[in-house]
């Protein structure tokens, strides 16, 4: 594979598995809208561009795309009420939504927007398994990728640490964690935020870039007058 972003992207795009929705190519007759998959390829160039642009070091690294979120943006660990965060981080990076309709939101998301915000540098986000896994004849569910899935996809992963060399790698959540060790590349773990790992979370990622604790309100003291 050769590494810059638009033959990246391009081949990323060719990727075909059953059960899987590729956003680089495939469209949803629900939500997507006519250029959905040439939005989303183009988010991801965009996106990989500017990271090489601003010298990003670090990368978290997840374990695939969800419905709610990559599906529909292109984008890892990012839904679409956080496009124009997503944006921001890289300075004003022109990426779009792809889909009609309202925004829809993931849990997931809002959370890790939540301390990238915190964060003073770009973060490249990506995934284990790039695309977006399903349950047969439920397009609209999550699932883990499969070993051969994972294989399949194995190169972009390595792609992204070759192209931009970063000095640190935090996998988020166990699955992840090891799935990225059986690749052979070193990371470092971090609670996943579902399934009441929120607080873990934060404060690991406060802890890995020297935030500030974040304080959460007294609802039993009142300001002084």
């Amino acid at each position: 594979m050769t590494h810059s972003a638009a033959s990246f992207v391009d081949a990323l795009a060719g990727i075909r598995l059953d059960n899987v929705f590729n956003p680089y190519t495939d469209l949803c007759s629900l939500y997507d809208k006519p250029d959905a998959a040439s939005r989303r390829r183009r988010n991801l160039e965009l996106s990989l561009t500017a990271a090489i642009e601003f010298e990003v070091r670090t990368v978290w690294v997840a374990r695939d795309l969800g419905y709610r979120g990559g599906r529909r943006t292109g984008l890892a660990l990012t839904d679409e009420p956080h496009l124009d965060a997503y944006s921001a981080l890289f300075h004003g990076l022109p990426v779009q939504k792809a889909t009609k309709g309202p925004v829809m939101g993931e849990r997931t998301a809002n959370t890790i927007w939540r301390m990238l915000s915190r964060l003073t540098q770009p973060v490249f986000l990506w995934n284990v398994f790039p695309l977006h896994p399903h349950e047969p004849d439920d397009p609209m569910s999550n699932r883990c990728h499969t070993a051969r899935e994972r294989d399949t996809c194995a190169d972009f992963l390595h792609a992204v640490i070759d192209i931009l060399k970063p000095t640190q790698i935090l996998a988020i959540g166990g699955d992840a964690h090891k799935a990225v060790a059986n690749m052979g590349i070193e990371s470092v773990q971090v609670r996943h935020p579902s399934y009441g790992g929120q607080n873990v979370f934060i404060r690991q990622i406060e802890e890995a870039y020297a935030l500030p604790t974040e304080t959460q309100p007294d609802l039993f003291t009142q300001p002084a007058a």
